[in-house]
């Protein structure tokens, strides 16, 4: 072994960012002999499990060359391990570790609890707990602080705060954990409590307590924190920006994100995720359009988590062109999610055969397809009514890929059948599950009931769903739809008379639409406001005109056995025809109408958009609670299979 060759491997080591450079080097190493030197076989061992991604597979073959690995080698894979999508390999290795009378030391313990945290098992993370006792480690501060975290990822709070009281003089990182443990455990009083009782504090205390309000859904005792706070960092800003898109305070995320760049903060890769997540589920397409500027002037183009992002983006804000753009231009970089993200975007637009021609290249890429992205394909199938297609990709799931059909991918299967109007094959379907349906199945197989109106198999499909979940008002709708539609009147009546006693109440249907870079929410029956009285007046000059053009509207579907002019008065307000007529107000001519809804869109509100987008020569894009209609010179992207 020569020093030159010594030290132009330590020198390569260093550079290592990719499983090829690692592979490149282990070869090197084993021509030259380092590999049997301990510092370079741990080098080699540590770059594999914590710097270079998805090489924990490799790390194990190397570990399995090493002979008689010392602590430090036993300690690194099985911290890799603990962080890996299979964190209950970590036990085989500390295992090994014991039967190979390697003693373990605090690192040993620290590693493999969070292990048992991280698989939430806590019969494994008691038996470590007694072993680091006997060890003499119940009192060291960092296995008692990994404790506190096991113990709260296994939900086991008073375990937690036994562990963080047996601690001696515990440091901020302790007091964190217990904070975190009980937010993690849905105590907000007793995160409160102790980090109010904190001998200090430093910044990233402020910001866990910011974290644990927006998980908890305490987005206003998250602002206050964030104004009591005697500094920020791009932290504080990116965790409210996330934890208000995720929770559904849209314009907050939009308003904190702009108020974040006003300051002078510059945004980092999680806020630039969490203000495009929420762009992508308001449909907030302009604001998504600046912000792809700033991405590309600001040098964000080549994070990859951004660029997924930014495709996500585009193809939920109804303009699946963009997302092909920003996905080709991703070249070499696509990840699963960058693959996955555009399958699912041309499912929701109902592309049914170039979502699968999609999924073949990915195949052809060396990309290796998820139980996620067999539940995109499995919905673009659905949505395009390619029934066999389907059937194919569901069975080669598990016989090609070796993935384990989950209750997602059987309910996408009843979607299928279902949509097509295969209503027995459907039944069958469900019937001969190798695991029991649950109310989703069974859901979805009353959604398929109510599109094709088979009364008789949807009031045994509801039986089921009484027994599982009584009190969801989605299904009481739909089985009173149904009657609806059949002129079962009684029937109807004897439905809505039950959700009123039970107090079950319907989901209000809202739409959103963007104007402006502000947001306006209509929903039925709110005409209180400005906007609304606006819409409303707009409307009635559409209406009256279409009906010249010859629209008579669908009220089959109406819950009450009313008067016809009654019934087409109910349907002519519904939420998408609002928000669609106060675009066509404020909107400039020619502009795209974009408009997101949570329910799913009804037959005349379909007929309504088609009419529009022919007699005002309009393009309007909706996106409902499950897919995309673009309409455009009289004719739906949907091809009226919804």
């Amino acid at each position: 072994m020569s020093s030159s060759s010594l030290q132009l491997c330590l020198s390569s080591l260093k550079a290592c960012k990719t499983i090829s450079s690692l592979k490149q080097i282990h070869a090197y190493a084993l021509k030259t002999s380092l590999d049997s030197d301990p510092f370079i076989a741990g080098q080699l061992l540590l770059l594999s499990t914590a710097t270079v991604a998805d090489a924990i597979d490799y790390a194990r073959r190397i570990f399995v060359h090493i002979p008689g690995p010392d602590a430090f080698m036993y300690n690194t894979l099985i911290r890799g391990l603990s962080d890996s999508e299979s964190p209950q390999q970590s036990f085989l290795t500390y295992t090994q570790m014991r039967r190979c009378s390697v003693t373990p030391d605090s690192f040993s313990f620290a590693f493999i609890l969070k292990a048992a945290a991280n698989f939430k098992s806590l019969n494994t993370g008691i038996q470590l707990h007694c072993q680091a006792i006997n060890h003499g480690f119940n009192t060291h501060l960092f296995v008692q602080t990994t404790l506190v975290s096991m113990y709260a990822e296994c939900r086991q709070i008073d375990s937690a705060q036994k562990a963080f009281e047996e601690t001696p003089q515990p440091n901020v990182v302790a007091w964190n954990a217990i904070v975190t443990a009980c937010f993690r455990c849905d105590d907000v009083m007793c995160a409160e409590s102790l980090f109010n009782r904190m001998p200090w504090r430093n910044l990233t205390s402020w910001n866990l307590m910011l974290a644990g309000y927006m998980k908890a859904g305490e987005m206003e005792s998250a602002r206050r924190t964030f104004c009591e706070m005697p500094q920020t960092d791009p932290v504080s800003w990116s965790t409210m920006i996330v934890g208000f898109a995720h929770n559904g305070c849209f314009d907050d995320a939009f308003g904190f994100f702009r108020e974040m760049q006003r300051l002078g903060t510059r945004p980092n890769e999680v806020s630039l995720t969490g203000v495009l997540s929420a762009c992508a589920q308001a449909g907030a397409f302009d604001f998504g359009k600046i912000l792809h500027g700033y991405i590309e002037k600001a040098g964000f183009c080549g994070i990859v988590s951004v660029s997924n992002a930014l495709l996500d983006t585009y193809a939920k804000c109804g303009n699946i062109g963009m997302a092909r753009l920003v996905f080709n231009w991703m070249m070499e970089k696509k990840t699963i999610v960058s693959w996955t993200s555009m399958i699912a975007g041309l499912a929701m637009y109902g592309h049914g055969e170039e979502a699968i021609d999609l999924f073949q290249k990915m195949e052809e890429s060396g990309t290796r397809p998820d139980g996620v992205t067999f539940i995109s394909i499995l919905y673009a199938c659905s949505h395009a009514g390619l029934v066999e297609q389907g059937s194919l990709h569901f069975h080669k799931m598990e016989e090609i890929y070796g993935i384990k059909p989950s209750v997602e991918h059987y309910g996408c299967m009843v979607d299928i059948y279902g949509r097509a109007g295969l209503l027995d094959k459907a039944y069958e379907f469900v019937k001969r599950m190798p695991i029991e349906p649950n109310a989703v199945i069974w859901r979805t197989l009353l959604g398929a009931c109510s599109i094709h109106g088979n009364v008789r198999l949807a009031e045994h499909v509801k039986k089921k769903l009484s027994s599982l979940d009584p009190d969801n008002s989605g299904d009481h709708v739909l089985l009173s739809n149904i009657y609806a539609v059949a002129g079962k009147w009684k029937d109807v009546a004897s439905v809505r008379r039950l959700m009123t006693d039970r107090k079950i109440k319907k989901t209000p249907g809202w739409s959103m639409i963007e104007v402006d870079k502000e947001f306006y929410r209509f929903v039925v029956g709110d005409g209180g406001n400005s906007a609304t009285k606006e819409a409303l007046e707009k409307l009635g000059e559409i209406i009256l005109r279409l009906k010249v053009e010859g629209y008579i509207p669908e009220i089959g579907s109406v819950l009450h056995d009313i008067e016809e002019e009654e019934k087409g008065d109910a349907v002519s307000r519904h939420s998408e025809k609002l928000a669609v007529a106060f675009g066509m107000a404020r909107l400039c001519e020619g502009s795209v109408i974009r408009i997101v809804k949570n329910l799913r869109v009804c037959v005349d509100c379909h007929l309504v958009m088609k009419l529009i987008s022919k007699v005002y020569r309009r393009e309007i894009v909706v996106r409902d609670r499950s897919r995309f209609h673009s309409f455009k010179d009289g004719s739906c992207s949907c091809q009226d299979y919804w």
